[in-house]
């Protein structure tokens, strides 16, 4: 299946997950030790605009995080932009930009920031998350494949065992170091 087509899966789970922050949700603590419910949001909606640059083979800069104080407005739209720009043509061939390394995988990590970050912020929240199921396929290959380099690179950290009733997606989120049952 197209990644275009994925992502626009993805950010048809994420846009009412999103829509259903409150204003009163934004200090709370998320699975990411690092960001509570604001930072976590500018992260992801960060990854969004940068995501798009990289689909046009453009450098992405990720040496700081801005705050997006219209991030409400902005997750509709800017995500929109995502799913267009890894629709063009050529978007997931040769090398994407700065992060050098295949474009088809480089979009591939996209699609996995905004289905488990998305569920960091359910989580988070007290929403329920459940991916589309062509999404989840596709983001448990990329786990399986980039397991290793991603928690020596500190994007997971090492597994956690899951629980033995847990779903398929919750046994995902154990393998990337998180609490599937996680809450503050």
């Amino acid at each position: 299946m197209k990644l275009s087509v994925l992502l626009d899966r993805a950010r048809d789970h994420a846009l009412p997950v999103i829509a259903n922050i409150t204003d009163d949700d934004l200090t709370k603590p998320t699975p990411c030790a690092d960001y509570d419910v604001r930072a976590l949001l500018d992260h992801l909606l960060h990854v969004v605009v940068e995501f798009q640059k990289l689909a046009a083979k453009q450098d992405a800069d990720f040496s700081h995080t801005p705050s997006y104080p219209d991030w409400r407005a902005q997750y509709p739209a800017e995500s929109a932009k995502l799913v267009e720009a890894w629709g063009q043509p050529g978007a997931t061939e040769g090398i994407a930009g700065n992060m050098q390394m295949p474009a088809q995988t480089v979009g591939g990590l996209v699609l996995l920031d905004l289905t488990i970050h998305v569920s960091d912020l359910a989580q988070a929240t007290g929403q329920r998350f459940e991916p589309d199921p062509e999404v989840f396929t596709e983001v448990e290959g990329l786990v399986k494949q980039m397991g290793p380099m991603a928690i020596e690179m500190n994007v997971f950290k090492a597994p956690v065992e899951a629980p033995a009733d847990a779903s398929p997606f919750e046994q995902l989120l154990a393998t990337t170091g998180r609490d599937p049952r996680w809450s503050a």
